[in-house]
């Protein structure tokens, strides 16, 4: 199991904090997500997920550390993620990972580094940015021209060990590109419950490219609360968006505060929070990983909304995990 560490609610050093945490309760990864503004205007913090994953590698030594995720084609230029990411791996051998997506307004586009609203050209911004990565990351000299960049130059420190990509999906046309250019698939837990065509054009795209679907990963983002259900609305209006992220233009805006006002016009807390695991049973965090499990999940990442996280690292590393071990 990983942990989520929310840069969007919490500062650089807590996260720090947490991460240590996390491989103390016996974690297998912490993942955090990369932004330029958080979500919400309310969540109220965005820090760099990079210094954040530099600091972790000095701070622990056990746990895969990675973003979920990284837009590699418009804030960031693709031979500078892949460098990056090599830099990281010569300071955690073996325990880093990339994932990447599509990416929004409101992080590329507020940044200055531009948005389309075209998600042809999204997704063939990625398909590209991947193939720089991996070239990039094998040391050689390498000479593209494409579409959108032409790369001319090599890594002088390559990685120290192999790394792997893992692609962002939220819907079919995206998982089964995942499949084809990724290592592995990251999704939401919803998305994996209530989609089947998702996972199924997963498969697709990875047996197109000659490989089985079982052997590689598939990780989804898992929202549970440690608390009350009014723990978790409280929590829930920092995430109002959530419902309806994807399909209602959200990431298409540039703004946090406009985002903010119409998720709370729009998203009853109710309705956030119905699709999140809510409970102090640890037979009810357990029950809800299993049934992910069960539809194919092979990670799945904790995503808790609360301020206590802490608490709720612990509760996991004492009444979660030991149980799924035995089990």
């Amino acid at each position: 199991m990983y942990y989520v560490l929310a840069n969007e609610q919490f500062q650089v050093p807590l996260l720090v904090d947490y991460g240590v945490a996390a491989e103390r309760a016996g974690f297998e990864g912490v993942w955090i997500s990369d932004h330029f503004q958080p979500w919400q205007a309310n969540e109220g913090h965005s820090g760099s997920a990079w210094v954040t994953l530099a600091a972790l590698t000095q701070r622990t030594s056990r746990i895969g550390l990675g973003t979920g995720v990284t837009c590699p084609t418009f804030r960031y230029r693709p031979a500078i993620v892949a460098q990056a990411w090599a830099s990281l791996s010569l300071l955690a051998p073996g325990r880093i990972f990339l994932g990447v997506g599509a990416g929004e307004n409101l992080n590329e586009g507020a940044a200055g580094g531009g948005w389309a609203s075209s998600y042809k050209e999204r997704a063939s911004r990625l398909i590209e940015a991947v193939k720089i990565i991996r070239a990039l990351w094998r040391g050689e000299h390498v000479r593209i021209e494409g579409r959108f960049w032409d790369v001319n130059g090599r890594l002088y420190d390559p990685p120290a060990a192999p790394i792997p990509l893992y692609i962002a999906a939220g819907g079919p046309r995206s998982a089964r590109l995942a499949g084809r250019y990724g290592d592995g698939l990251i999704t939401g837990a919803n998305l994996l419950k209530n989609d089947p065509g998702l996972k199924a054009a997963w498969e697709e795209g990875v047996r197109e490219e000659g490989k089985e679907p079982g052997e590689e990963p598939v990780i989804v983002e898992h929202w549970a609360i440690v608390g009350s259900r009014e723990e978790a609305r409280d929590a829930a209006s920092k995430w109002r968006f959530l419902p309806q992220a994807w399909k209602h233009g959200f990431f298409d805006s540039v703004s946090p505060l406009d985002i903010q006002a119409r998720a709370e016009t729009e998203f009853p807390l109710e309705r956030v929070i119905e699709a999140w695991t809510v409970s102090t049973d640890p037979s009810v965090h357990l029950s809800a990983i299993q049934e992910l499990t069960d539809l194919g999940a092979t990670h799945v990442a904790v995503h808790a909304a609360t301020p206590n996280q802490t608490e709720v690292i612990d509760f996991f590393g004492r009444k979660v995990l030991p149980a799924m071990r035995s089990g």
